[in-house]
Parts: structure tokens; sequence; C-alpha cells
């Protein structure tokens, strides 16, 4: 389906970005130009092993210079655009919240100019394929209560400055499409996880904690609830949306894999219990840790519509996925620890105090 095509993909140092930019080049045999701007979350050692390959290359750029992006545009002369550069995490977003829009906002606009004018300039028939994915997240709906999932009707309710920044994105490149003519595709996923996540998030970080016998952090009392993606299932049901997602649809992915952080946490004491035993079991080092501001409570999505459409279901189940996971982070300290030790990954943000 892809086998081929020249994707601009940016963002692709980063955790999704590298899964899918591995996936593209190695399964799906296209060409891959990753444009990353490589701040704490982007890491090149996440690309290993796809250096010299004839359909991978890479450029250090920010999406939010407009020159820049022209110069590989023209370079590059893509068939395709997959967004994925983001800002990412909640609680960053909670305590510095003008790099999310500069990034996520600012960033995105630019790039959709960029992609027009590219577009644009295109002969008919490659105007008629060319594709502009933009990956968004289920944060962009809002909180659900005890019932109930996310649809691709669902309102936008976006409750912290990082969603609120990619409900801004995934207007304006909607917006590009009904305005312009831009030819746009909108993943909304849920929750991921996999090997190559920045230690700063739950499950790579709990991971990380329980390896060190330190206290693992859980926000509240851990009952909020979140529906679960593998990384690599997110990559390939993206690859999908591109090759095959009808022009201007939105298409939500969810891994089908509803958890209270809680019982994720819990899950991973149990796989480390198995792989990395200690004197004591690792249950013992969970520690009910200060709420996150604003902390929705429950995401759920309903991917009926790319099932149905595209026949996709994710492979991994949460309990096999996580177990690969845990396993990643075992064989692999020289990818993680540096990152640790260079950006405090493993610190506790997000407690700015609401004003009153």
């Amino acid at each position: 389906m892809l086998a081929g095509r020249r994707i601009l993909v940016t963002g692709g140092a980063g955790f999704i970005g590298s899964a899918v930019t591995r996936h593209l080049v190695l399964d799906a045999s296209a060409a891959v130009l990753v444009v990353d701007k490589l701040t704490y979350a982007g890491n090149l050692a996440s690309l290993a092993g796809l250096e010299g390959h004839a359909g991978y290359r890479f450029a250090r750029a920010d999406i939010g210079d407009a020159p820049r992006l022209a110069e590989l545009f023209a370079a590059f002369d893509p068939d395709a655009v997959m967004h994925l550069a983001a800002e990412s995490h909640v609680d960053r977003s909670i305590d510095g919240p003008a790099d999310f829009i500069a990034t996520n906002v600012v960033g995105t606009y630019t790039l959709l100019q960029a992609a027009l004018a590219h577009w644009r300039a295109l002969s008919p028939d490659r105007a008629k394929t060319f594709r502009f994915h933009h990956v968004s997240t289920d944060e962009v709906f809002g909180a659900l209560g005890e019932t109930g999932r996310f649809t691709e009707a669902t309102p936008y309710d976006p409750r912290s400055p990082y969603s609120a920044s990619k409900a801004a994105s995934d207007h304006l490149v909607g917006a590009w499409g009904h305005t312009y003519g831009l030819p746009v595709v909108i993943s909304n996923c849920s929750n991921n996880y996999g090997p190559r996540q920045f230690p700063e998030k739950l499950i790579p970080l709990t991971i990380i904690k329980g390896l060190a016998g330190a206290p693992m952090p859980v926000y509240g009392q851990g009952r909020n609830v979140r529906d679960w993606l593998y990384v690599e299932d997110h990559a390939a049901a993206l690859a999908l949306v591109l090759a095959q997602g009808r022009v201007g649809e939105c298409y939500n992915i969810g891994g089908d894999a509803e958890r209270r952080n809680l019982e994720v946490v819990e899950t991973i004491c149990a796989v480390l219990d198995d792989l990395a035993p200690r004197e004591k079991p690792h249950r013992g080092l969970i520690s009910f840790v200060t709420d996150r501001p604003g902390h929705d409570f429950r995401y759920a999505i309903d991917f009926s519509k790319l099932s149905g459409e595209l026949g996709w279901r994710p492979h991994e189940s949460f309990e096999s996925g996580l177990r690969r996971t845990v396993e990643w982070y075992i064989a692999n300290r020289a990818w993680w620890e540096p990152l640790v030790a260079a950006h405090d990954a493993a610190a506790r943000r997000g407690l700015a105090a609401a004003w009153r």
C-alpha cells in the first residue's frame, strides 16, 4: 500500500514517531524523511538500526521554522505527511504551557502552510493521492464517567493545556482541509505504551522505579481509567489510516484495554516479580501521591469505525504488551538511564496550584 511512497514524518525520533518510522521503512517499504527538533523527548537512539537504510533520512528541524520546512519539502518532495511532532506530557503543560502552544498550535499551522504550498505545486495525479495525516489524542474529548466511550462524533472538551493545544491543532487541520482542500485525515488515539517511551510517563516510570527499588508513585487513589494501546499496534493502524483512510475523516484508535491506574501499576509489579524478583514483592513500593490538578477521570475509545472500514484490531493484549515492555526496559538500560540522568525524567511535575 505504501511501498515506494515518500513520507515526511514529523516527530519521528519520539516514542510513537520512531515506532511509525520503523514500521514504514522496515514493514511497509516506504521512503521516510524524519523531521525532528530533538527536544528532551526526541532521541536518535530510538531509530538505531535504520542508519544507512536506503529508505530512511533524518533532518533536525523545528516545525515552526517555515523557511527550513520549505527547503525540506522541496528537497524530499513527499507524497504524504504524517504529523506526530508535539509536546505531549500533561504535567509539563501545567507547569509550562507556552511550549505546547508554540509547537502544537503554531507549529502545526506552519507545517500546514508548507504542506499546502507543496500540494498545490504537485501534478494532478500526485495531488489526488497526497495525504496530510495528523496524529492526535483522545484527551481532546475531555473526561468520561463510569460508562461510555469516545467516538469520532464526541464533542471536544479539552481540560488541560496539553489537550487544549491538541484540540486546536485538530481544528486547524480540519479547517485547512475544508477551506483550502488539502487532503487531510485525523486520528485520535488512546494512551500508548511500549518500548522507547520517555521515562516520565506512567508505565516506563513505574518499571524504572521498580527496578531501582524506589517508591512507585500513583496519583490520588489510582482510580483514574485509561485505555491502553501498544505502540506497535498503533504504528500499524496509523500506516493503514494513511494508506486507506477517507479524506476529511477522523479515526479513533484504541487498545480495548481499559485499566485503572492502580491496576496498571499492580500488573507491572507482578511482571517485575517474575522477571526481576527482589526480596519483597514490588507491590510494597506503591506510593500514593498528590493527584494531578484537573485529572480527567476516564478515557475509553470506540474504534469500531476503524475496525469496520479498514479491518484493524490491536494485536497485543494489555498483558502481552506490558510483559514485552517490561522485558525491553530490563534489557535496554543503556537507552533509558542517560535520559533519566540528563533530563531528571523521574521528577514530579504538574503541581502548579490553580489561581484562587
